[in-house]
């Protein structure tokens, strides 16, 4: 299963993902405040979310409520000490599917996984996507225009697929490294540069190598 856990609590984060990894064997990433969960949420599939509601620069309700207006259907699991019957209506409504109630046990937060899990929330991805006139093929990691075709490594395939995915959004370096290369990677942000000055090399052939922008300081995006 792979888990995003958003919570600022380090303590807590930490045992969390000790616990989720040693044992359920899930793939865990943790994130420390509200910007970065709704980044890593937008920018990628998780087969459940756990969303601590009292975080920095934006709360998991606050999340909550954007992923979920954007059409964001993962399934969201809400931690928070607010025990109150308003406190759960208000989490529920704001796009939590299950609420789970500080201080818990890790079995049962193992359990409310497990029975979010067996809902079917993952999207089903087009087997060929347009992009402008652009035919990208997950099946051979190509990108085609018409009867010309490039051939893209699949590092260069997932980037670029990440990005046209998320269409107009500017995806931060920092999750694309996570998002491509794994939370455990040693890899340097300065690969991203170089993956995508490879793509735009790629794309010449189509004279669409600008379809990549570069935000300075941030990250890339797709148009």
């Amino acid at each position: 299963m792979n888990i995003l856990l958003a919570e600022d609590e380090a303590t807590l984060g930490e045992l969390v993902v000790y616990m989720l990894k040693k044992k359920a064997g899930y793939k865990v990433e943790w994130v420390l405040d509200g910007e970065d969960a709704y980044y890593y949420a937008a920018s990628s599939h998780y087969d459940v979310i756990i969303m601590d509601w009292m975080m920095p620069n934006a709360t998991g309700v606050d999340v909550c409520r954007k992923l979920r207006k954007q059409g964001y259907s993962g399934a969201i699991l809400m931690l928070t000490a607010k025990d109150t019957v308003q406190d759960r209506i208000e989490g529920l409504d704001s796009g939590a599917d299950d609420y789970l109630i500080k201080p818990f046990e890790i079995d049962e937060l193992l359990a409310r996984l497990r029975a979010l899990s067996r809902r079917n929330y993952a999207p089903i991805l087009e087997e060929e996507v347009m992009i402008q006139e652009l035919v990208l093929n997950r099946m051979s990691n190509t990108v085609r225009l018409g009867s010309d075709y490039v051939q893209l490594s699949p590092r260069e395939f997932q980037l670029f697929d990440l990005l046209v995915q998320n269409k107009g959004q500017v995806i931060p370096r920092e999750v694309i490294l996570e998002r491509i290369w794994g939370f455990d990677s040693d890899v340097a942000l300065k690969t991203i540069d170089a993956t995508i000055k490879l793509i735009r090399k790629k794309l010449q052939l189509f004279s669409k190598q600008d379809l990549l922008h570069s935000i300075r300081g941030v990250g890339y995006k797709v148009d």
